[in-house]
């Protein structure tokens, strides 16, 4: 091969190597092994292929996999493909083409891809969610939370078998058992709300419906129907507590926190005058109780259909009917809240107050009881709602005198919600709720012990997470192994008798909003006891694709396994994923669910691993260059030219645009490709400008001119290692050898704390060091072995040319020589602080003795102009690094 550097048959060359010598192969770990597994958030194959910003996370965890591989760990770095899901069906009711073809074909074009990018997966692991190999397992999984129930004392998922029937439900029969067991397994049935849309055939989800109406402009009304629901909602507690111990960003946990949304409040029973119901609210304000002038309750309450009178029917049909054609969000956005009357009135419980009930659409029935007391007073919601609908309003907290507001409050003119001192109460009111001049606080724990006295409500904890609605009504997904039997029961299917695999249907649209796609297919749908000749019909819904997600890193682990989802020896071995890359997006949707998944599988004694994901690291996104008219209107990229420095013109109109930065689009026509940026500089100057650009973390713009700069460093490289392995030096300069032991210690700290950009800056800053300097043959395969995790083509191509045998991942990672690189540093710079603040440093050996550095300090402090005047040395504190001696730190006492 040629001297030049032709990067296209270089990278061609060592693709094919890698995967004729299966170079990635992961064994499984063997006792003593250091195991380290590091895992992309896998993707979803859809038929854009990747772009640039794509492979940013996979370029950083490619590089610290290989590096942990030379280090001495058994690494496990496998890639599979999340390929259920809504936009393969979507794809196959336009063109009629299966979901599992373009599925297929898209995968091919990722793989490629991938490879092209010099990506090192052991691809013998690769897992497809769609394939019945991997679904039998998600199956295997969903059963095994069905048969199980969340034992409440024991804090922990138990077989269903277990769980304590009482005997007056047995004598009822197999009916009630079922009906008991429903209401504490972990799977289990109920009704639930979705976005029909009949013009499409289709159910949406919440974010595809935009003012009652489909993308498309279409219809939509909420229907409730039969789902399969997952009580994620009986690990709040657990999911809260074990983010204590994973090493996630703090805004990652945040979102979690917030969505579980833990709330201590208490739970109020409203009688409700003239009938023998009820009306139960939660609160976290029972202070404020006595202020109540309203109650409002969600359309779907039970109580909308069973208790509005006749005069108030049609006027509160009309208004659910209107509410059933709104998203969740467009009931909860920050708009004006609406509601009308019921015709019912609820009694304040300790004041006797009468107060009117309206329904009103804000209220969601799955949010608290689906029941909210209104207090104008102090909430500003419910104020402008009093104010619209001319309801009284009655203070009962005091701002203070010295709150501009406090007469408006004090008047119901104004709401106030901050901390404050209790007024008398409402005339009326029960005594002993509370005493005029408590904090607000203290007020809500002597209301709720006034309320449990009476028995009128209780303290609770309460929570915004909702149990997971886990069936879709779609084609594309798992599934669901249950059998609804004509006697009304229910049953699971047997491992044996898994993969329940998808039927061939001719159409992939639901018939109906409770009849998806699968009834079409009646000879797989109904089925017969062999047994009993009962007649049965199989469960219609399928699984979501967070499914295939939840479980995954498990089966990397494990791929081939015919007899379970992972040998528990192989998953104990392997443990939790070490370093987890994936979008910021996820948080509370597959970081969540996943997380569900594994503490109940570690309830149930099928994983020994409580949490999926130790360290989890959010990429940043890669934005490419767009243009904005003074208008705001993004225009696309080839409609614009620059003319002149810095001024772009867009060519139909002839205004002057401003660039800016915008995420990749089609519709922008600004999207990169891997491909043509490899074509043209090659993979491993797209690997070292995409990591370059900035921390994984961080945000960056895509610039092609940054892979040219990148081409030049690499060729300097190329040129530089032909040098050295055409005349190797006998003996090297001290600077060489100092530098390449630099360059090992910084790169390894650098790759241990995932700074991939400062590590490549440490490469560059090494060349820029050692070019045109004679360098040894084993000081030349030290930088080969630094540079191979960034490079990997052309380290592969320079060590065989330097007579390495087999691939230099194979080789150990170098050593830094500590004690020489130590001995070699002439001084360093010492911080000295006086008084504790900064005031400057001194640069000294860093073995100095305490006395030099002592005078070194006063010396500087005086040049700042200090009073240094009977300073006593001996007060001088100097700081040192325990582990070499090194001076780190001077602190001085505050001079005059």
């Amino acid at each position: 091969m040629s001297d030049t550097y032709d990067f296209t048959a270089i990278e061609t060359k060592w693709r094919q190597l890698w995967a004729e010598r299966d170079t990635y192969r992961t064994p499984d770990p063997k006792p003593g092994d250091q195991t380290f597994f590091v895992l992309d958030m896998f993707p979803y194959p859809s038929g854009a292929g990747l772009h640039v910003g794509h492979p940013v996370g996979y370029l950083a965890t490619d590089i610290v996999a290989r590096y942990k591989r030379m280090a001495g760990f058994n690494v496990l770095h496998p890639m599979g493909w999340d390929s259920f899901g809504l936009p393969a069906e979507q794809h196959a009711i336009k063109t009629g083409e299966h979901p599992e073809v373009s599925t297929t074909k898209n995968i091919k074009t990722f793989r490629r891809q991938m490879d092209l990018l010099g990506l090192g997966y052991d691809w013998n692991r690769e897992i497809t969610t769609s394939k019945p190999d991997y679904y039998k397992w998600t199956q295997f999984i969903f059963v095994q939370m069905y048969e199980a129930w969340f034992d409440k004392q024991a804090n922990k998922a138990r077989p269903i078998r277990e769980l304590p029937i009482p005997d007056d439900v047995k004598a009822a029969g197999k009916l009630a058992i079922q009906d008991y067991q429903d209401k504490h397994r972990l799977v289990y049935f109920d009704d639930a709300l979705v976005n029909w849309c009949e013009a499409l055939g289709t159910i949406l989800s919440n974010e595809e419906v935009f003012d009652g109406k489909s993308e498309q402009g279409f219809d939509v009304v909420r229907v409730p129907i039969r789902q399969v629901k997952m009580r994620i909602t009986a690990y709040t507690e657990r999911l809260l507590a074990g983010l204590e111990g994973l090493d996630w960003p703090e805004g990652i946990k945040d979102s979690q926190r917030n969505w579980i949304g833990r709330s201590e409040g208490a739970e109020i029973r409203f009688a409700i005058d003239g009938a023998d119901q009820s009306v139960t609210t939660f609160t976290t304000r029972a202070d404020t109780l006595a202020g109540v002038t309203f109650l409002a309750l969600a359309p779907e309450h039970p109580l909308v259909a069973s208790l509005v009178p006749a005069s108030h029917r049609a006027e509160v049909d009309a208004y659910c009917e209107a509410a059933a054609r709104k998203s969740d969000l467009d009931r909860t956005v920050d708009a004006e809240k609406t509601g009308v009357p019921s015709g019912l009135i609820a009694i304040n419980p300790v004041s006797g107050a009468k107060v009117q009930i309206f329904v009103a659409d804000y209220v969601l029935p799955d949010y608290g009881t689906g029941a909210v007391m209104g207090v104008p007073a102090h909430d500003e919601r419910d104020f402008a709602f009093a104010k619209k609908y001319g309801l009284p309003v009655f203070p009962v907290i005091d701002p203070g005198a010295d709150t501009p507001e406090r007469d408006a409050v004090l008047k119901g003119e104004a709401c106030w919600t901050e901390d404050g001192i209790m007024l008398d109460p409402p005339a009326g009111t029960e005594a002993g709720l509370y005493q005029a001049g408590q904090r607000w606080r203290d007020a809500r724990e002597a209301v709720a012990d006034f309320l449990e006295t009476r028995g009128l409500g209780k303290r609770v904890v309460s929570y915004n997470l909702r149990d997971w609605i886990f069936s879709r009504q779609r084609y594309w997904g798992e599934p669901i192994p249950i059998i609804h039997w004509e006697d009304g029961t229910r049953t699971s299917l047997d491992v044996s008798e898994l993969p329940l695999t998808l039927p061939h249907v001719d159409d992939y649209k639901p018939t109906s909003y409770d009849a998806p796609a699968l009834a079409r297919a009646a000879g797989w749908v109904e089925v017969t006891d062999p047994k009993t000749g009962m007649k049965g019909r199989r469960e219609l819904n399928t699984m979501p694709q967070w499914a295939g997600s939840c479980w995954y890193p498990l089966r990397f682990m494990d791929p081939k396994n015919a007899d379970a989802p992972v040998d528990p020896s192989k998953e104990r071995a392997w443990g939790p994923v070490d370093l987890y890359v994936g979008g910021a997006e996820h948080a509370t949707l597959h970081l969540l669910y996943a997380r569900f998944w594994y503490l109940a599988l570690h309830d149930l004694g099928v994983i020994s691993t409580a949490e999926p994901f130790s360290k989890l690291v959010n990429q940043g996104m890669l934005t490419s260059f767009a243009y904005q008219n003074t208008r705001g209107v993004i225009l696309p990229v080839d409609e614009v030219e620059e003319r002149g420095e810095g001024e772009f013109v867009h060519v139909p109109t002839g205004d002057r645009v401003e660039r800016i930065g915008a995420k990749m689009s089609k519709s922008l026509r600004n999207v990169v490709t891997p491909d043509d940026v490899v074509a043209q500089y090659g993979s491993d100057a797209f690997r070292v400008c995409l990591m370059f650009m900035g921390p994984v973390e961080g945000g960056r713009v895509w610039e092609t001119e940054k892979a040219a700069a990148s081409l030049k460093f690499l060729r300097r490289v190329w040129n530089y290692a032909l040098s050295g392995i055409a005349s190797p030096a006998d003996a090297e300069s001290s600077a060489v050898t100092i530098a390449t032991g630099k360059l090992v210690e910084a790169v390894t700290e650098d790759l241990e704390n995932l700074r991939l950009n400062t590590a490549i800056a440490e490469l560059m800053k090494f060349l820029n060091a050692v070019e045109g300097q004679p360098v040894t043959r084993d000081g030349l395969l030290t930088f080969l072995r630094v540079l191979a995790p960034f490079a990997p083509h052309m380290a592969e191509e320079l060590w065989e040319r330097a007579g390495q045998k087999g691939s230099v991942f194979h080789a150990d990672w170098p050593k830094a020589d500590a004690d020489m690189l130590r001995a070699a540093v002439e001084t360093i710079e010492i911080v000295v602080q006086e008084g504790g603040k900064k005031r400057g440093s001194v640069q000294l050996a860093p073995q100095a003795d305490d006395k030099l550095v002592r005078d070194a300090s006063i010396a500087m402090l005086k040049e700042t102009g200090r009073d240094v005047a009977g300073l006593d040395p001996a007060r001088i504190i100097v700081v040192r690094d325990k582990k070499t001696g090194w001076v780190r730190l001077v602190n001085i006492p505050k001079v005059g």
